[in-house]
């Protein structure tokens, strides 16, 4: 069934690319304010979408990007024709971001929230050492790597990707636990855990051997533990084009060379 809208609002990047095609789109379409607009439309590559989508968390908004940028895994192909009818009748994927709380040697707490991922990795030149918990069980007693991930299923194909983690449909209710550069245990690949769990990470001899951990673009140095769980309260709402949507792209990528 086709959605209905009555104004659009036009965020760019602030690649010369973006902002042209940001130009382009408001002379055809008209623009209104972010705030007070149904649906955003995001000029820029995934990083921007990332960005925007955080910006409009909980709003209520739909975000449909269109890709200005390099990669544009997030968006859709780039035209400024039919664009009201391309939004009518696009795909929405509403979704839980992560949410990481990170305490300090000192006992400070830090929050934030994760489209992607959660990684954790090392500050220095010594690997980091790892104690992994599961909903109150320890699972990993010492993980000794460069870093340890978390994915949800829309960053299964980014970093996780990246560091040999498996790519998760984006409807599965699934996490990837994914180590980067595992040393002991040797054969330890990572896990797939079910998208309800709280996952604790406590940085063993953090003194020592130092490590930061980040969720998305927002990075957190020198802690000491890591609380992750799924969030219950903030959802994210992404449209993609019926022929190209985000579901069929993470399908594809599970085929590509």
């Amino acid at each position: 069934m086709a959605r209905t809208f009555t104004s659009l609002a036009f965020l760019a990047s602030p690649a010369e690319e973006a902002q042209k095609a940001a130009a382009d789109l408001q002379a055809i379409y008209g623009d209104h304010d972010a705030d007070k607009a149904d649906v955003i439309v995001a000029l820029g590559g995934d990083g921007f979408m990332l960005q925007t989508l955080h910006q409009t968390m909980n709003s209520g908004k739909l975000v449909y990007g269109m890709n200005r940028g390099s990669v544009g895994f997030l968006m859709n192909r780039y035209s400024t024709e039919n664009l009201t009818t391309r939004i009518c009748n696009a795909v929405e994927n509403a979704f839980h971001p992560l949410e990481m709380q990170t305490t300090d040697s000192e006992g400070a707490t830090f929050t934030a929230l994760a489209i992607n991922e959660v990684y954790l990795f090392r500050q220095s030149y010594q690997a980091a050492k790892l104690r992994v918990v599961i909903d109150g069980k320890t699972r990993l007693e010492e993980l000794t790597c460069d870093g340890l991930l978390l994915a949800t299923p829309a960053g299964s194909t980014a970093y996780n990707l990246s560091a040999h983690g498996p790519i998760l449909p984006l409807e599965a209710p699934l996490l990837a636990l994914t180590p980067v550069s595992p040393f002991r245990p040797r054969r330890w690949r990572g896990a797939l855990l079910p998208n309800h769990v709280t996952v604790e990470i406590e940085i063993l001899e953090a003194d020592k051997r130092p490590v930061n951990a980040v969720a998305d673009h927002q990075e957190v140095k020198s802690v000491a533990k890591v609380r992750i769980a799924e969030s219950e309260n903030m959802t994210a709402r992404i449209l993609s084009d019926p022929d190209h949507s985000w579901s069929d792209r993470i399908l594809a990528e599970q085929f590509s060379n």
